[in-house]
C-alpha cells in the first residue's frame, strides 16, 4: 500500500499577510487506492483578495478532488477542477467594488499507485528528487513551468493565474516514482532564494517536517521578503502495481471452482441458459422469483491466472461505477454473493451479431439511428475517461425496450492506469482494431474506439470489413477503404463520408471525439459534400 510522510510550513516573511496556503490530504486505505494522496500550494496575489482566493481554491482541491470520476486519471480530474474553480473566481466581483478581484497561482500533486500526476498555473512549483539506483545517481528535477513575463523587469509578472483570465490553460504531466523519491512544492518567496544545489540538500533530512521547516527558514534568512511556504512529501513505500492489482488482491471473495450448468443454483438464482462460454469466462442466464440476470465469472482455470482476475476485477469495478443508460446495470444478488461475479439486468433483445447472423437487412435509417446511438454510447465512456476497446456487432445490443446497450467492459481500459502495457494493446478483435494499434507504442484512445465504430457502421451496410478481414497473427497494411456506396448504392454520400472518416488509416484524419462525429450525423445532408476517402 502507498505510504507517504509529509510536512509542511508557511510563513509570512516581511508581509503584513501570509497569502500563501499550503495543505494536503492522506486519505484512509481504501480511498488512497483509489484515489491516491493529494498536496496543493497556492500564492494569492496581492493587491485584492489574494489570500481568500489562495485558501478557496486549495482547499476546493483538497476537497473536490475526491468527488471526481474514479474512472478518470488524476490530471483530467485536476484540470477540470482547476477550470471550474476559475470560472468561479472569475465571477467574483472586481477591482472598483468594495470587493477587490481574486487571484491565485495554483500548483497541485496527486500520487496514486506508482506515479504522481500534478496540475500547473503560475509561479509556484513542484519539485521531485528521485532516490539513487545502481544506474542513476539521485537528481532534482523541476516539474512545473512558471507563468511569468520573460523580461527581467516583469519576472514576477504572472501570465497565468487562476482569476486572471476567461480562458484557463492548466500545465499537467504525470511521471514514475519509487521507494524514497521525495516530492515537493514551494513557493516563489522560497524558490528566488534558494539554488537547486540548497534544495537537493535540505530534501535529503530524514525528518519532512523538519525539512519544511528548513526549507522555509532558510530562504527568509538568505533575504526572502515574500510569504515562504514548502511543503515536502517522501514515499515511504510506493504501491507500483496499479489498482486493478489491489482490486485483485484484496477481494475477500473465492472465484468459482466448477463451471455453470443448466438447472444448478447460486445464491437463490437458478440457472437458466449458457449464454457464452470462452477460455476465460463464463456468461450465463440466471434467475429468482422476482427478475432475471447475466452473471458473468471467470472459468476455473482463468481464475488461477493472476492477470485474469486482475482484468476481471477491473472489469467489475468499472461496471459498478458506469451509470449510464448505455451499459447494463449492475445488480446484487438475492442472498449475497457467496463468489466472485459480476451480475447485471438481463434484457430482451438481440445483438447486432445475431441479427446479421440472421441475415437481417439494415437499412440506412437503421444505420443512421444505431450510428447515433452508439456516437452517444461511446461518447459516455470517453467522458468518464474510460476506452472500451472492443466494439463490434458481437458486444452491441438492441433491446426490445429500444436501448443500445455495449456489452462486455472486460477490455476496457480507463483513467487510473497510467499506460496500457504493450502486452494488452491489442486486445480486441483484430478486424475492429485500428491501424495504430498493430504497433507496440500507441495507447487506445478514443479515437481508436471511433474507428472500431466506422468499421461495425461499414460492416452493418456491406457485410464485408474495409480493408479485409483480419486475423489476429496478422501485421496487416492499411490502404484506400473501398466506398461503402459500391456495395450500397442507396446510401446517400453524406453518411458514406462520415463512415470513411470515422475509418480513416490514420487517427488525426479521424472524428476526434464522439461528440464532434455525432454532430456530423446530426447534420446530415448539411454536412461537408466533398467526398472523403480514407
Amino acid at each position: 500500500m502507498l505510504e507517504v510522510s509529509i510536512g509542511h510550513t508557511s510563513r509570512a516573511g516581511l508581509r503584513a499577510v501570509n497569502e500563501d496556503f499550503v495543505g494536503a490530504v492522506l486519505p484512509d486505505l481504501q480511498e488512497r487506492a483509489l484515489k491516491g494522496i493529494i498536496a496543493v500550494i497556492a500564492d494569492g496575489v496581492s493587491g485584492g483578495r489574494g489570500r481568500e482566493a489562495a485558501e478557496h481554491c486549495a482547499r476546493n482541491i483538497l476537497a473536490d478532488y475526491f468527488s471526481t470520476a474514479p474512472t478518470q486519471s488524476a490530471t483530467q480530474s485536476l484540470e477540470t477542477l482547476y477550470r471550474h474553480l476559475n470560472r468561479w473566481v472569475i465571477s467574483q466581483p472586481a477591482f472598483g467594488t468594495d470587493r477587490p478581484a481574486m487571484m491565485t497561482t495554483l500548483t497541485t500533486l496527486v500520487i496514486r499507485g506508482g506515479s504522481y500526476a500534478f496540475a500547473h498555473v503560475g509561479d509556484t512549483r513542484a519539485y521531485i528528487l528521485k532516490t539513487a539506483t545502481p544506474t542513476h545517481p539521485q537528481a532534482l528535477q523541476r516539474l512545473t513551468s512558471d507563468h511569468v513575463w520573460n523580461r527581467p523587469e516583469m519576472d514576477h509578472v504572472l501570465t497565468r493565474a487562476i482569476g486572471l483570465d476567461s480562458t484557463l490553460v492548466v500545465d499537467v504531466g504525470m511521471g514514475p516514482i519509487a521507494q524514497g523519491d521525495v516530492l515537493c512544492l514551494i513557493s516563489d518567496g522560497v524558490w528566488s532564494r534558494l539554488s537547486d544545489t540548497d534544495l537537493t540538500t535540505l530534501l535529503n533530512e530524514a525528518d519532512v517536517q523538519y525539512a519544511a521547516n528548513t526549507i522555509v527558514d532558510t530562504a527568509l534568512r538568505l533575504g526572502s521578503a515574500d510569504n515562504a511556504s514548502a511543503l515536502v512529501m517522501r514515499v515511504d513505500h510506493s504501491d507500483a502495481a496499479d489498482f486493478g492489482d489491489a482490486l485483485a488482491e484484496t477481494a475477500a471473495l473465492p472465484y468459482l471452482t466448477h463451471r455453470l450448468t443448466i438447472g444448478a443454483t447460486l445464491d437463490g438464482m437458478r440457472v437458466e441458459e449458457i449464454l457464452h462460454t470462452s477460455r476465460t469466462t463464463h456468461i450465463a442466464r440466471v434467475s429468482n422469483a422476482n427478475a432475471e440476470y447475466v452473471l458473468k465469472t471467470l472459468t476455473p482455470e482463468a481464475a488461477q491466472d493472476a492477470e485474469e482476475r486482475v482484468a476481471f476485477a477491473h472489469e467489475c469495478w468499472l461496471a459498478a461505477r458506469v451509470h449510464v443508460r448505455y451499459v447494463a446495470a449492475i445488480r446484487t444478488p438475492p442472498l449475497g454473493p457467496s463468489a466472485k461475479y459480476l451480475l447485471t439486468d438481463f434484457y430482451e433483445g438481440e445483438t447486432l451479431a445475431a441479427q446479421l447472423a440472421a441475415d437481417h437487412h439494415f437499412s440506412v435509417p437503421d444505420a443512421l439511428r444505431i450510428a447515433r446511438e452508439l456516437t452517444r454510447a461511446l461518447g459516455a465512456l470517453h467522458r468518464r475517461s474510460i476506452i472500451h476497446r472492443d466494439v463490434k456487432p458481437e458486444n452491441i445490443h438492441l433491446g426490445a425496450d429500444g436501448q443500445l446497450r455495449l456489452l462486455d467492459l472486460g477490455t476496457a481500459v480507463s483513467g487510473f492506469s497510467a499506460h496500457t502495457p504493450a502486452s494488452a494493446r491489442r486486445a480486441g478483435t483484430p478486424s475492429y482494431l485500428a491501424p495504430e494499434l498493430f504497433g507496440d507504442e500507441t495507447e487506445p484512445s478514443p479515437r481508436s474506439d471511433l474507428y472500431a465504430l466506422g468499421v461495425t457502421l461499414y460492416h452493418l451496410l456491406t457485410r464485408r470489413f474495409p480493408y479485409g478481414e483480419i486475423e489476429a497473427f496478422q501485421t496487416p497494411r492499411f490502404g484506400q477503404a473501398t466506398p461503402v456506396s459500391r456495395t450500397r448504392p442507396d446510401v446517400p454520400g453524406w453518411f458514406e463520408n462520415i463512415v470513411l472518416r470515422a475509418l480513416a488509416p490514420s487517427p488525426k484524419d479521424r472524428f476526434e471525439t464522439a461528440e464532434e462525429l455525432l454532430l456530423a450525423l446530426e447534420r446530415g445532408p448539411m454536412a461537408d459534400p466533398t467526398p472523403l476517402r480514407a
